[in-house]
């Protein structure tokens, strides 16, 4: 369903409102999933060096099949990464998350994943405008 940008305001817990243009606009996908996934880093790396590290595995998600957005995370102490995932649908993770992928980890970061999956039902975009909601 599309529909047009209309005038917002919203009213926080601090009592101020806050104006703004957003889309009406929802999408609608099938029983969208957030997929969890944590690992513990032999050794604290800092922001610096997850970036790195990160931004050379990321053009491997760009186009698999179902997955709409990554997040890849580090700890604030640096000595847990992991990602938050958001598919299409518990089958579309689950073309990922293989023993194969598994064991990249592993050698990658030297640590077994684990991952944890959620209903995802509703997702506020308020980059590009959008609320996602499954069917």
């Amino acid at each position: 369903m599309i529909g047009s940008c209309v005038k917002v305001r919203y009213r926080f817990g601090n009592g101020r409102d806050y104006p703004t243009m957003v889309s009406n606009r929802v999408r609608r996908e099938k029983s969208m999933v957030t997929a969890l996934v944590q690992f513990k880093l032999p050794q604290a790396v800092t922001r610096e060096k997850a970036k790195e590290i990160f931004s050379s595995t990321a053009p491997k998600y760009r186009d698999f099949h179902g997955l709409i957005r990554k997040y890849y995370l580090l700890s604030e102490d640096g000595k847990t990464g992991g990602g938050v995932y958001l598919w299409r649908s518990r089958e579309d993770a689950e073309q990922l998350y293989t023993d194969e992928w598994k064991r990249f980890i592993v050698e990658k970061y030297g640590a077994e994943p684990t991952v944890h999956y959620f209903a995802t039902p509703v997702v506020v975009d308020n980059l590009i405008g959008e609320i996602l909601t499954d069917e």
